[in-house]
């Protein structure tokens, strides 16, 4: 099989042996690989791969059709759509899948939408309901909003009923996530005095951590699932002791096999009707084919996008 592949901090499309499912686990036909931070991490050698996981083809997430099954395997059989999140390997023409981390496309989703699904709105629906405990009626705030996570985390906040405020760098593309059903869309530096905020998505890192403590309310959540503007922040003790605040973070790809099984059957349950109705979608910047992935993972790392870059089979 073809796949991209980590030579020298850079991407080559190279040759690679077909992987076999062992127990458990599905073969799938990758049809849509969407790139994610942590694959530009990873090929710029901070981001390594987990134990199990190709060491040297990025990809963490993808959508395709069952080509094979390895032995146990119970939910999935040959010729069933499915998108799943994997600890790497996923931008290649071929990808083996644990039956546990799949979960079947709905019809009505396109292949480059239901690649771009499983990593973004997993994270999301985690960071959302999972560590932030969110709920009908709670102020939310989202930063890095134009981004897969945050396209994701503002349409999954406002299908549950919270007012949801996005913070983008680049006006450009606030009319984009006005359109995703955001009731305020803010500068990234313009929103410490909007509060308070319930739950705060913190999709950015570290330079907006004394911004986020002003604007969180009395017992509110800060969840941390991105770092891009650093990862050391100093922060003031006696406001969180103050504010009853709680401040954590999240990953996915680092967990163990059962607790990335439980996030996925929870965004199963939730997430994944909202898509098939039209509730939710993906919003996909641009797709690639995967012989062009040099071009895909330049064009993402130049920024500006508003949702996914996505590699298709073609």
């Amino acid at each position: 099989m073809k796949a991209v592949t980590v030579v020298d901090r850079t991407v080559e499309v190279r040759d690679h042996p077909d992987p076999e499912p062992g127990k458990g686990e599905l073969l799938v036909q990758v049809e849509a690989a969407g790139l994610n931070r942590a694959d530009m991490m990873q090929v710029q050698g901070f981001y390594p791969a987990p134990p199990g996981s190709p060491p040297d083809i990025p990809g963490l997430e993808l959508a395709g059709d069952v080509v094979a099954t390895g032995e146990g395997v119970t939910a999935f059989a040959e010729g069933d759509r499915v998108m799943a999140i994997v600890g790497g390997g996923a931008h290649a023409e071929l990808a083996v899948v644990h039956e546990r981390m799949a979960m079947a496309v709905p019809e009505s989703v396109p292949w480059s939408e239901a690649g771009g699904f499983p990593e973004v709105f997993l994270t999301a629906h985690d960071a959302l309901f999972t560590q932030g405990r969110i709920s009908i009626g709670d102020r939310v705030l989202v930063h890095g909003a134009a981004g897969g996570v945050g396209t994701a985390a503002v349409q999954l906040a406002v299908a549950a009923g919270a007012h949801v405020t996005a913070s983008v760098r680049n006006r450009d593309l606030w009319d984009g996530v006005r359109q995703l059903g955001a009731h305020e869309v803010v500068a990234h530096d313009d929103f410490a005095g909007r509060g308070p905020f319930d739950v705060i998505l913190e999709l950015v890192g570290a330079v907006n951590m004394a911004g986020n403590l002003q604007a969180l309310a009395r017992g509110g959540r800060i969840v941390v699932i991105g770092v891009g503007a650093g990862a050391g922040a100093e922060i003031d003790l006696l406001t969180i002791m103050g504010k009853r605040a709680l401040v954590t973070g999240s990953t996915l790809r680092s967990r163990p096999l059962e607790e990335k099984a439980l996030a996925t059957r929870r965004a199963e349950t939730h997430a994944v009707p909202l898509l098939a109705d039209g509730t939710v979608r993906v919003l996909v910047e641009q797709t690639y084919a995967i012989a062009d992935a040099a071009a895909a993972y330049e064009r993402f790392d130049r920024g500006g996008k508003l949702g996914k870059i996505v590699l298709v089979r073609r």
